[in-house]
């Protein structure tokens, strides 16, 4: 009797605590918080594949609000990143930065079958990705 009491303590110890690493390991699994973009003009459902807010300075905030909420953990706090994901300031400017920019946010990135940006297609809204993209270019380095 007493030998299954403690087996049971047992049992219930390794639930425990198989469920508290669980619950650790997965708080870097954030939602994506949105983003309200009131104030800019709408883009409609065509993806662009150029920036139309360069320089505009209310997608400026917005973006600058949706990258602390949503990049910075991984790209890091005024685009400086910490060397695990890449340097936002140091992607090109004009359309050439603007195309990559937009299918990787849109598509995220799957390296050797691990995901090492998520998709924002369908969770962000182009008006949100490009007020991203216009905060990013604010911070802008030459290598």
């Amino acid at each position: 009797m007493k030998a299954l009491r403690i087996l049971r303590y047992l049992a219930v110890f390794g639930l425990f605590f198989t469920i508290g690493v669980a619950n650790v390991s997965a708080h870097g699994d954030v939602q994506p918080q949105p983003i309200d973009t009131k104030g800019l003009k709408s883009l409609g459902d065509e993806w662009l594949s150029e920036n139309p807010y360069r320089g505009n300075k209310r997608a400026i905030e917005i973006g600058a609000s949706g990258y602390n909420q949503n990049c910075a953990r991984c790209h890091g706090l005024q685009v400086i990143s910490g060397g695990l994901s890449p340097d936002l300031r140091y992607l090109e400017l004009g359309k050439e930065g603007d195309e990559w920019f937009i299918e990787r946010i849109r598509k995220g990135a799957t390296i050797n079958g691990i995901t090492r940006m998520p998709a924002f297609e369908g969770l962000m809204s182009q008006e949100a990705m490009w007020a991203i993209r216009t905060y990013i270019e604010t911070q802008h380095e030459e290598d």
